[in-house]
C-alpha cells in the first residue's frame, strides 16, 4: 500500500472523546496513531459522525478540531486544523460563557427573578 501521508504518525493507544455537535453530544473513541497533523480513530460505531468534530485527548491534555478525511466501518482518518491551536482555547471559552449565561437565565427563572 502506498503511503500518502506527508508526516509519519506514532502508533499509540489513547482514549479520547469526540464532541460531535454544539449541544455537547460526545462519542468515546480510541486513538490508534497520531501526528501533529492527524490521527486514526476507532469508534464503537461510526454511524452518524459529522464531517468535523472536536477531539479531546485527556492523557495529552490537548484538544483538536478535526476533519474526517476517510471513514471505513468504525475507523476514521482525521486531519487536524492546525491553524487554530490558539483559537481552540478561545472557542472553548466562548462555549463556556454561552453555557454559563444559559444556566444563569435558568437559575433566575427558577428563583423567580426573571
Amino acid at each position: 500500500m502506498t503511503e500518502r501521508r506527508q508526516h509519519s504518525r506514532d502508533k499509540v493507544m489513547l482514549g479520547a472523546v469526540a464532541s460531535v455537535n454544539d449541544q455537547g453530544s460526545t462519542r468515546d473513541c480510541v486513538v490508534r496513531n497520531i501526528s501533529e497533523h492527524g490521527a486514526r480513530l476507532e469508534f464503537g460505531s461510526a454511524s452518524g459522525l459529522p464531517d468535523t468534530l472536536r477531539l479531546q485527548i485527556a492523557k495529552k491534555d490537548r484538544s483538536f478540531l478535526a476533519r474526517i478525511v476517510w471513514l471505513r466501518n468504525n475507523v476514521a482518518g482525521v486531519a487536524f486544523d492546525t491553524s487554530g491551536d490558539a483559537s481552540d482555547l478561545e472557542e472553548r471559552l466562548r462555549k463556556s460563557e454561552r453555557k454559563k449565561r444559559e444556566l444563569q437565565r435558568r437559575l433566575n427563572v427558577l428563583l423567580g427573578n426573571g
